[in-house]
């Protein structure tokens, strides 16, 4: 990862810098090279933060679960890939407190629960992922970083009074979503995007293909508008954090999307994938039959963890 040096002490300038380290990270579809100007209300945020003297801090919604599917992932527990997704967000971290000594701290906001149902993962193994990444966060002391999930705001109500809750007062009408999808192409990717991964992860289906999409283009926009409440109930729970996400962001968006590890397209993520170590030594994201293709299996801590590039 590239250091960057603030030019001076001035806020902004420093704000700058800290978002300078992020660019290189960026999840988007535009191609263009950008500067930190390009990103003004992230920049107003982390200057915010610089001006207090405080610690950054960020947002990512993401971590949810493991993809239902066997043939994209290892098992229903967090692997190689959030491993080293994990320790790359608290390495970021460590670099900004190089220029901002306060430093800066990532709340990984687990939303497995909040669409848990939409996704069709049983909510003991969405229970069993978020624990497990706060013993891997624990055990790997990345102390720049904290899990936020809905137990924390709804304590140990039934998961499906819970999604209720959340749904019925932070989640869009869903005419409205249908027409944001119809008139923006920003939110008509998202819309196929996650479409496609919920044809993807459903791994039993019976009945046509053609059943299936229109299946899953229904339960897409309803985790689309849970996505939106998960978004809403962060913000008023933590107002004055950097928003970033797991999702490709338009440049000047008020979301940042950040690029956890290599992977083929700009949607793959830990949780839906295995990671694969190459013979060179870097790390990439891809289903777990194509990286069983590529590679013999690694075991950790007697569970299934990675591949290793043959």
């Amino acid at each position: 990862m590239p250091l960057t040096t603030a030019p001076d002490t001035c806020p902004t300038s420093v704000g700058a810098a800290i978002l300078n380290l992020l660019l290189p990270h960026h999840r988007t579809t535009d191609h263009a090279p950008v500067a930190a100007g390009a990103f003004p209300h992230q920049l107003r945020l982390i200057t915010d933060f610089v001006r207090r003297d405080a610690p950054v801090v960020f947002t990512l919604p993401g971590f949810p679960c493991k993809s239902p599917n066997p043939a994209k992932v290892l098992g229903h527990l967090p692997d190689q890939g959030e491993r080293l997704s994990l320790t790359f967000l608290h390495t970021l971290c460590t670099h900004i407190e190089r220029i901002h000594p306060p430093g800066a701290h990532v709340i990984i906001c687990s939303d497995g629960h909040v669409f848990g149902d939409l996704v069709r993962v049983p909510d003991e193994h969405i229970d069993a992922y978020a624990d497990e990444l706060r013993v891997l966060i624990s055990r790997l002391e990345l102390t720049r970083l904290s899990v936020f999930d809905l137990r924390d705001v709804l304590g140990d109500l039934p998961h499906d009074t819970k999604r209720a809750h959340v749904h019925d007062r932070y989640a869009p009408a869903l005419d409205a979503l249908r027409a944001e999808t119809r008139a923006d192409a920003h939110s008509l990717a998202l819309y196929r995007g996650i479409t496609r991964f919920l044809v993807e992860d459903t791994a039993d289906h019976i009945g046509t293909r053609s059943a299936l999409q229109r299946e899953c283009r229904r339960r897409a926009y309803g985790v689309i508008q849970r996505s939106r409440a998960w978004g809403a109930l962060i913000a008023e729970h933590h107002p004055e954090a950097v928003r970033l996400s797991i999702h490709p962001q338009p440049i000047g968006a008020p979301k940042f999307g950040i690029r956890l590890l290599d992977a083929p397209d700009a949607w793959t993520t830990p949780w839906h994938s295995a990671a694969l170590r190459r013979t060179d030594g870097t790390w990439a994201l891809m289903p777990r039959t194509q990286a069983a293709r590529l590679g013999r299996l690694v075991r950790h801590e007697g569970r299934a963890s990675h591949f290793e590039q043959t």
